[in-house]
């Protein structure tokens, strides 16, 4: 599904360039569940931010389901990023204003459908997270752990083929953290590919493979 090769990417801070990734070679299949651990500053979100369609290498070639994404217009891409990729971070991005309903449906907005459909859609996402009871309840008045359900009920609302989270069990207590990543098991068990990011080898046992960054380098 995802064919990294000979993957890097530099950025330039003045005129010095700064190596975050350094010729990545790796391949992920359709279904699989990864952690990517190292050390901050190893290149973990920019691997992932890669993966996702957030960013171009700087050099070597991304081939996702078979396409070289470098040969795709900006649009192509982020029509991938938009339709087939969910994103899940740690610091939940949800708008605190808005509902539990509200926020999962902010992404079908600017699709076509009827709103009733697309609230249905949404009101199942939160169904299968277990907040079908906090539907009209602000992130405010939800646990940490609740708004993170949240985050991933409108991450399921696009349908998406790959989930990316990034810490996504960082700012949860321990309890929390075990309940989000039996989602992210029932998801896998479903077909969805799974990627995350993470410090704790606690969160990184629930995958099938883990890889380990050091210096932009996969070294295990």
């Amino acid at each position: 599904m995802i064919d990294l090769v000979d993957i890097s990417k530099s950025y330039y801070m003045g005129t010095t360039a700064i190596e975050a990734l350094k010729k990545i070679n790796l391949a992920i299949g359709k279904g699989e569940f990864i952690s990517i651990m190292g050390p901050s500053g190893s290149g973990k979100s920019t691997l992932l931010n890669i993966v996702g369609c957030l960013d171009r290498p700087t050099s070597g070639m991304y081939l996702y389901k078979g396409k070289e994404t470098n040969k795709l217009t900006d649009r192509e891409f982020a029509k991938i990023r938009n339709s087939e990729i969910g994103f899940i971070f740690q610091s939940f991005n949800l708008l605190w204003y808005e509902t539990a309903l509200q926020n999962v449906m902010l992404p079908l907005l600017y699709r076509p459908g009827n709103l009733n459909g697309k609230k249905e859609l949404a009101i199942d996402c939160l169904r299968r997270v277990g907040l079908y009871d906090r539907l009209k309840h602000t992130p405010s008045q939800l646990s940490g752990g609740e708004q993170q359900r949240v985050a991933i009920a409108r991450a399921l609302v696009k349908n998406p083929e790959i989930i990316l989270a990034d810490e996504p069990t960082g700012n949860l207590d321990t309890e929390s953290g075990k309940i989000i990543l039996e989602i992210f098991k029932e998801l896998n068990k479903k077909g969805m590919t799974i990627i995350i990011i993470t410090h704790e080898k606690e969160v990184a046992g629930y995958s099938d493979r883990i890889l380990f960054l050091r210096d932009g380098v996969i070294i295990k």
